[in-house]
């Protein structure tokens, strides 16, 4: 169906002031040598109900309605942004870490990852879980993803902050870069088994499972999770060779088309076995990444457009949607409603102190020093992007409520501009560089 000449105007009108907005104060943030993507998150924050909304209501409601063509438009257009943010994220889901580190890079994940989530999940448990969840949350996604939230860590943000300091090739850049990896695709699987609890709770399953006629909510629940978890161990140990099969053919003439059709074919698996499309760009991106390498070893020539094909993906998403989905959380915060103060500090004292006590505890079990302990502490203590995806996927699925959204989008921020902030005072010039052949450690067997 076509738009009307004046749906099109409202639609590219709320896009220039987003990407205006998102581009404008997420450079501005760089300037201060602060995450971009906090910038962005601003930049929206500033169009949205909490600045514009409280100095001009009618002007905000009209610009960036909540329903209608331009809401229906934007939603899509930040879906596609998530979808381009996870996808990145998967090609980047690469451990570094050589034998000399796998010692701490082994002690801080176990220490960073269980406390942390168990003692969130414990924490959780006395709390109001129906003030703070959605209507398709129960008590048991609410402490899951409360647990989640707390163990989270950013490998966007953090490796960013290192690159901006130059130490993104130290040991320490590398120690902390492994662990975020392997904390991350645990936590983003069981991320994947919450949202399938919740799917399960819900009326009339769809895709295969509705296809199988499946109605007890123990057996939808179940596959739900199935689901899940089979996606992830057939593209963690096949998907690379899968992607390497296709691309043989198109590896010369087009491979950006490739990467994009492969995308979505993934994605549409997911929706297709009711997992959560996010899943599919992330494991479309770690499969995109392996197969390039293979094909890259059998024929060294397919190197340079393989690189071609990635940086021009990457340019547009990080030009285009990914701007504007962090900018629709922005503008999504109405922090004069949602704020709850108390829950907030709370939730950020009771996050970094948890999160960073345990990953301080396995650096020194792992027989580091003290100092080198606490950086590594605040270092992986920011959630930043996944933080933020976690809080967005979360509410859009019904799970959690529009307050503990803000909460958890807050602490992904602060505790981002923690991290930035410690470690531009503590390692302005890093440890001493690794050697240059030092063996790469994957996340699962390929090939």
């Amino acid at each position: 169906m076509l738009l009307s000449s004046d749906e099109v105007v409202a639609v590219l009108v709320t896009l220039c002031l987003l990407l205006v907005a998102a581009h404008g104060v997420g450079q501005l943030f760089v300037r201060l040598r602060q995450p971009r993507v906090i910038g962005e998150i601003a930049g929206g924050l500033l169009l949205g109900p909490t600045v514009l909304g409280a100095a001009a209501p009618g002007v905000q409601r009209q610009l960036f309605p909540t329903t209608g063509t331009t809401a229906a438009v934007l939603g899509a257009i930040s879906q596609l942004g998530l979808l381009f943010l996870m996808f990145q994220a998967g090609q980047e889901l690469r451990t570094t870490a050589g034998r000399r580190q796998r010692r701490t890079v082994g002690w801080v994940t176990g220490f960073g990852l269980l406390l942390p989530l168990g003692l969130g999940v414990a924490a959780a448990l006395p709390l109001d879980a129906g003030h703070y969840s959605g209507p398709a949350g129960s008590r048991a996604t609410f402490v899951l993803v409360f647990g989640i939230g707390t163990a989270v860590t950013s490998i966007p943000v953090i490796s960013r902050i290192m690159l901006d300091l130059g130490i993104l090739g130290t040991r320490f850049a590398r120690t902390v870069l492994s662990v975020a990896v392997l904390e991350d695709l645990v936590l983003y699987v069981l991320l994947a088994v919450t949202l399938g609890l919740a799917q399960a709770g819900t009326a009339g399953p769809g895709g295969l499972i509705g296809l199988l006629g499946v109605t007890s909510p123990a057996a939808v629940w179940g596959l739900y999770v199935l689901g899940a978890l089979a996606l992830f161990a057939v593209f963690l140990a096949r998907g690379g060779a899968l992607y390497a099969l296709l691309a043989r053919g198109s590896a010369r003439r087009d491979p950006t088309a490739l990467r994009l059709t492969f995308l979505l074919a993934v994605v549409l698996c997911c929706v297709f076995l009711s997992v959560n499309p996010v899943f599919g760009a992330l494991v479309a991106g770690i499969s995109v990444a392996r197969g390039q390498a293979l094909l890259t070893r059998a024929d060294p020539g397919l190197a340079e457009p393989g690189r071609v094909s990635q940086e021009s993906v990457r340019h547009f998403s990080l030009a285009f949607f990914v701007p504007l989905y962090f900018a629709v959380v922005g503008l999504s915060l109405d922090l004069h409603r949602n704020l709850e103060v108390g829950f907030l500090a709370g939730f950020v004292a009771f996050g970094c102190l948890v999160k960073g006590g345990s990953v301080w505890l396995g650096a020194r079990v792992a027989g580091e020093d003290r100092a080198t302990a606490l950086d590594l502490a605040v270092a992986l203590n920011a959630r930043g992007g996944p933080g933020i995806v976690l809080a967005s996927v979360t509410l859009a699925a019904g799970v959690i409520s529009e307050g503990f959204f803000t909460s958890l989008v807050l602490l992904s921020v602060l505790s981002s501009q923690l991290a930035g902030g410690w470690l531009r005072h503590t390692r302005p010039g890093g440890l001493p560089e690794l050697p240059a052949a030092a063996p790469e450690a994957r996340l699962a067997p390929e090939g």
